[in-house]
């Protein structure tokens, strides 16, 4: 007994899922790169504003006038279990106290 009917997806119907795929990936990858961007952003701002609160707080407990510049070894491991990193792979710049911190990835500025 022979069957005629073959089942199976033709070529154009395999095409058509690809492309639809390919717009889908076209359409969602530069928002999901966006998005990753801002969510690094945040996580650095975040960070800065714990190391500027960390700073603070060395200062008032060594005494330290409002321009001296604390330096990591300061601040860790007492008020950080290890020194905070830029999820961006930026490098942060304490400053001094009356200063706020640094990144220097663009766009990762803690200001009020």
């Amino acid at each position: 007994m022979i069957i005629s009917g073959k089942k199976g997806f033709t070529l154009v119907e395999i095409m058509i899922v690809v492309a639809v795929i390919s717009l889908l990936a076209a359409v969602a990858l530069p928002n999901f790169r966006r998005a990753q961007r801002q969510a690094q952003a945040n996580v650095c701002i975040a960070n800065l504003k714990h190391i500027d609160d960390a700073k603070a707080l060395w200062a008032i407990e060594e005494g330290a006038a409002s321009s001296a510049v604390p330096v990591w070894e300061d601040l860790v491991p007492d008020y950080f279990n290890r020194a905070p990193e830029c999820p961006a792979g930026g490098t942060y710049t304490l400053g001094a106290v009356d200063e706020y911190p640094a990144c220097d990835v663009e766009g990762h500025e803690l200001g009020e």
